[in-house]
């Protein structure tokens, strides 16, 4: 006897196989069930019938009972289950069929009623249970062996053999009918199962074009805001910096007239006035990187990176006082850009730099510049042991107008201002960070001569 192979396990099978063990125990464990309990509602069936041989039949029932009871008992075990489906649903569909042929050969043999029942059992197994064809057909040849085995040693034997070929022929076909159920309920379920799956892939390509969609949308409606702000800053440089100069004009002129040299409190609301004007040009000027995105020729001029964050730390030298600065710079940092906007990107990002250090007053304030060549280009990182970004405004860090600061502390243009230039210079100014730790900008600009 040659030792049978356990089945593949869950994880190994096809989706497709895989769904129909799911739907194959659902159905397996409710048609048991009801087995169980047409199989011990027999019992009025055999006292009706066959009374004298009722305490002959009745623990046989109630045997079959338990028999299907315990095998639906382990279809519950879900995960066990699943493996053996297989060997289970046909083993409790072969408890009845064994239990009817034993009574066909306790009562009258070829003449017993109970044949009845297996036809039921055939029909309800085709009809109802999703096993395959073959199944289907292994199943109706068992239960004719298990007739003939009954009729053949019955007492009496095959003497009625008229009725048992009858017989015999009509279980047969009830057995190719069931098999044929199967057949087409089984090609049913296999072109439902292709079609949902059709229908998942599909709304999974939806579900891709949707996001591509939303992710073009966004870059649109980004596109639109810098169209518009840009449009915004035009008419803004235009109408604010004639006034303005002419008010820093009348300021200074004030400044220097007799009754401002003889008044303190004059001269310092003079100082205010100037103050204001210059924070409106700085304004304006931020503004003005929107309202004019061409690069000219200056924007590529070659210059020493490294003389530019020199200037930027001697600009921000009073909000960095008591930083340690560390720069981590190579011997050649010649780049080609526009070396004033590249020394704004830089002020900017060293006074974020020093306000995430002034608010978080770690034990050690450090500011980290390092530059390294990478594929033609020189990429900057500045680094601080601030507050860090919370996770939440991470993906927004650069949205023109969005700021974190209190009203009157900035009107959240510094980095999309920054962004804007480094990416003219073909560049991208990334941002990382880890709230509570620290935040690193970077960006990248063309080196003058190219390493190979």
């Amino acid at each position: 006897m040659t030792a049978s192979h356990p089945p593949v396990p869950a994880q190994n099978l096809s989706p497709y196989h895989q769904e129909l063990n799911e739907f194959r125990l659902v159905y397996s464990k409710a048609c048991a069930i009801v087995c169980a309990i047409l199989i011990l509602s027999g019992l009025g069936l055999d006292y009706t019938l066959y009374p004298q041989d009722f305490p002959q039949l009745a623990p046989v029932r109630i045997f079959a009972t338990i028999a299907v009871v315990v095998i639906y008992l382990q279809l519950r075990r879900t995960s066990f289950a699943l493996r053996w489906i297989k060997p289970l649903t046909l083993l409790w569909l072969s408890v009845p069929q064994i239990m009817i042929s034993w009574m066909i050969w306790a009562t009258e043999g070829t003449s017993s009623i109970y044949f009845v029942g297996l036809h039921l059992a055939l029909y309800a197994t085709g009809i109802l249970l999703p096993i395959s064809f073959f199944e289907s057909l292994a199943f109706g040849g068992f239960t004719y062996a298990v007739y003939f085995i009954a009729c053949y040693f019955h007492p009496s034997g095959l003497a009625d053999i008229g009725r048992f070929a009858g017989y015999s022929i009509f279980l047969i076909f009830s057995a190719v009918l069931s098999s044929f159920c199967t057949y087409f309920n089984e090609r049913a379920r296999t072109h439902l199962f292709y079609l949902q799956r059709q229908v998942a892939e599909k709304n999974a390509d939806l579900q891709q074009t949707n996001a591509a969609l939303a992710e073009v949308k966004g870059h649109l409606i980004q596109q639109e805001k810098m169209a518009a702000l840009g449009t915004l800053s035009a008419g803004l440089l235009h109408e604010l910096n004639n006034p303005v100069n002419y008010s820093l004009m009348a300021v200074n002129m004030a400044s220097k007239g007799a009754s401002a040299q003889g008044d303190a409190g004059l001269r310092e609301c003079l100082d205010d006035a100037r103050e204001g004007m210059q924070r409106v040009q700085k304004i304006v000027s931020d503004l003005k990187t929107f309202a004019y995105q061409k690069p000219g020729e200056e924007g590529n001029r070659i210059f020493l990176l490294e003389k530019a964050i020199e200037s930027a730390l001697r600009l921000t030298g009073y909000e960095l006082k008591n930083v340690e600065i560390a720069l981590a710079l190579p011997l050649d940092t010649h780049v080609r850009g526009d070396e004033p906007a590249i020394i704004g990107v830089l002020i900017n990002l060293l006074t974020n730099a020093s306000l995430a250090l002034r608010t978080a007053a770690p034990a050690a304030p450090r500011i980290e510049l390092q530059a390294r060549p990478e594929g033609g280009r020189l990429c900057l990182t500045v680094r601080d042991n601030g507050t860090g970004i919370a996770p939440q405004n991470l993906p927004r860090v650069f949205e023109p107008f969005f700021t974190t600061r209190d009203v009157g502390q900035g009107l959240g243009l510094g980095l999309s201002v920054s962004y804007a230039i480094i990416q003219r210079h073909g560049g991208t100014l990334r941002v990382a960070s880890e709230w509570n730790a620290w935040t690193e900008f970077s960006f990248d600009l063309a080196l003058a001569s190219p390493q190979p």
